[in-house]
């Protein structure tokens, strides 16, 4: 469980990796949808420079019993951080200025550009993205 503050240097972080964090709770349809793209991405990209981070954003009391099974069920193998963090209006404008709060939403960033899109990705929409941004590194 992370509050922002501890979570945000995950936002900037300075090395020559393409960082793709992905908002998500298991409550959300199209964030469930997606998920297995975002996890196969260092797999698919494997010798590529890119990590991963799934950012769940499920409440405190459902880690146990909803996200913890979910992620074994799903056989989610990307790095799982759970933001437990109640004043989001405080935190959404530090992720991204555009960010309203509706998930999914995801960040892509690298030292060469930083991108954040809020919404719902299809397998070959991500691929595409993450290469196109990698052919930047």
């Amino acid at each position: 469980m992370y509050d922002f503050d501890e979570f945000e240097p995950v936002l900037h972080r300075d090395s020559d990796s393409l960082y793709v964090i992905n908002f998500w709770a298991t409550w959300c349809k199209p964030c469930v949808k997606e998920l297995a793209y975002f996890d196969q991405l260092e797999t698919q990209f494997k010798g590529e420079k890119i990590k991963v981070i799934l950012v769940s954003l499920d409440f405190e009391e459902n880690i146990e019993t909803q996200v913890k099974p979910f992620l074994l069920k799903k056989n989610i193998r990307s790095e799982v951080m759970v933001m437990d963090d109640a004043n989001s209006t405080e935190w959404l404008e530090k992720v991204d200025p555009s960010w309203s709060g509706t998930i999914p939403a995801t960040v892509i960033y690298s030292k060469k550009g930083r991108s954040f899109y809020e919404k719902e990705f299809t397998k070959e929409e991500i691929n595409k993205l993450v290469r196109s941004h990698l052919n930047k590194l």
